[in-house]
């Protein structure tokens, strides 16, 4: 009898209720794809049942996992738009929000015109108790809530900013808060401060003009023969777009920085590192074991790619490595001959793995937010080369913080990263600093990972959070401005001249009168 009353308690304490999770990362990029399996890895891993629209389905999943390959998404790929070579003759213009619009909405028909999402949402029988997706620029998605008839979550997958904050009521002061295509940080000069203001307010006026109207037209098209079928009027897409429960950031404050953020916003920063790094293999292992002026890794990630790189630069980038002590191991997409002793080339780089050996000094990198986040994680100094999106703002702030050095992307990216280098590695307060910024990432209350799980369970459990709502969405932009307030007093005002006007011209014609 005792041993029954000591196994209920631990009994209760294992049981949790499992839910139907649908999670959408449409995006046919590789660092997306990762964000997107690390919501899958936890959410399993918790007991939940989830349903995948991902580009890149895994073989082998387990039971409780439920993918709907998008792949053909990648006759869009988001590399069209980084041309290695246009970016250095300076003929692309990567802060063209025209493009990533046209871009990002073609891969939202292509991901909503797919067989298998048209017959999930087809399917009067299915339901969820939640909807996770990652936000990027479009707000369609918000449609997939809108049919379920459950709470909507927004994943975003870089740094707190105004357009992510204004979905949850946020109005942001852009005198400190940086874009996600911002190239400096805070605190800003005045010229900065006019820029980030002119920036955010042409994206808001492009995205109203230009696009809502675009984005509505799809909503209303795809998600209103759905709703119909269910028994339910859509909701309108100015209304949905603003109906989420939370926003799940990609962020942390050691990379970024203490943004004024709503209560529905929650930092998961790091959430898609492995719990345990995994081994390296063992011909990586036993170049970096034995490296002992340690090694450099370069890697541009996965949308960059250094085969990408015109001849004569990856020529000048070989030479530079080669007269270098230390063992460089560059993630190149080919096969090189001739290599100098101390550089290795990888065509797949285990990139946790590899940051995580004690070896391991500097790291060279494009600055996207999984890399620099990895870096911090296992305080590795970094040099940052961004090319396009966050990339710029990310560098900015690593190097305002002081574990970073910037590189710009040009015919002279070898000697000036041979400088960079040299500062880094012979200055110890680069390293201090990753050191002292990865204490900060780490000392949490919990993982990043538990408690991605922790607030979707608790949006589920609360029936949408609204307790975490703004009352902001309560009222209107003129009365947040006060511009009501400043009716009332004009109005006062023009009354009490006018009155005064009335009595002084009556007192004069009265005067004149008696004269």
């Amino acid at each position: 009898m005792l041993k029954s009353v000591l196994i209920l308690p631990v009994l209760a304490l294992c049981a949790c209720e499992a839910y139907k999770i649908l999670v959408i990362f449409q995006l046919p990029g590789k660092s997306h794809s990762i964000l997107g399996d690390g919501y899958v890895r936890h959410l399993i891993k918790a007991g939940h049942e989830v349903w995948y629209i991902t580009p890149y389905p895994k073989k082998d999943v387990p039971a409780n996992l439920h993918q709907i390959d998008i792949s053909e998404v990648s006759a869009s790929p988001l590399e069209s738009l980084t041309n290695i070579n246009a970016v250095l003759d300076k003929e692309q213009d990567l802060t063209d929000e025209s493009k990533f619009f046209d871009l990002f909405l073609n891969i939202t028909r292509i991901t909503l015109n797919n067989q298998h999402v048209k017959n999930m949402l087809d399917d009067p029988n299915q339901t969820f108790d939640v909807v996770v997706v990652e936000w990027m620029l479009l707000d369609i998605f918000a449609g997939f809530s809108a049919v379920f008839g459950a709470p909507l979550i927004w994943s975003s997958s870089v740094e707190p900013h105004p357009a992510i904050l204004e979905l949850m009521g946020e109005e942001v002061n852009t005198a400190y808060t940086p874009d996600i295509r911002s190239s400096s940080a805070p605190p800003y000069s005045f010229v900065d401060r006019v820029h980030s203001l002119f920036m955010n307010s042409a994206l808001k006026l492009f995205k109203f003009f230009y696009y809502t109207e675009a984005e509505k037209g799809v909503y209303d098209t795809v998600f209103g023969p759905y709703a119909a079928k269910r028994g339910r009027e859509l909701p309108s897409y100015y209304e949905m777009r603003f109906n989420a429960s939370l926003v799940l950031g990609n962020s942390h404050v050691s990379l970024g920085q203490a943004t004024t953020v709503p209560q529905s916003y929650k930092s998961i920063g790091g959430y898609h590192i492995d719990d345990e790094v995994a081994p390296l293999p063992k011909d990586l292992q036993k170049i970096m074991d034995s490296a002992k002026d340690g090694v450099i890794f370069f890697s541009m990630g996965s949308t960059l790619k250094s085969e990408q790189f015109p001849n004569i630069l990856k020529q000048n980038l070989l030479q530079m490595f080669g007269g270098l002590k230390q063992t460089v191991i560059w993630k190149f997409e080919e096969v090189i001959k001739d290599l100098p002793k101390n550089v290795h080339v990888l065509q797949w780089a285990p990139q946790q793995s590899i940051l995580a050996h004690p070896n391991l000094i500097l790291f060279i990198t494009h600055g996207g937010l999984l890399s620099t986040t990895e870096a911090t994680h296992f305080s590795v100094p970094i040099i940052g080369i961004p090319v396009f999106g966050d990339q710029y703002a990310n560098v900015a702030r690593a190097v305002k913080k002081g574990f970073a050095k910037k590189v710009d992307l040009s015919y002279n990216v070898a000697e000036d990263l041979a400088v960079a280098i040299d500062e880094i590695l012979t200055d110890p307060k680069y390293k201090s600093k990753a050191k002292e910024l990865s204490f900060i990432y780490h000392h949490r209350p919990v993982s990043p990972g538990k408690e991605l799980v922790h607030w979707i369970e608790h949006v589920v459990e609360t029936r949408g959070a609204l307790h975490l709502r703004t009352p902001a969405f309560h009222h209107a932009w003129y009365q947040k401005m006060y511009l009501d307030l400043a009716a009332l007093v004009l109005l006062c005002f023009v009354t009490v001249c006018f009155i005064l006007r009335i009595i002084f011209k009556s007192k004069s014609d009265l005067n004149k009168k008696n004269n």
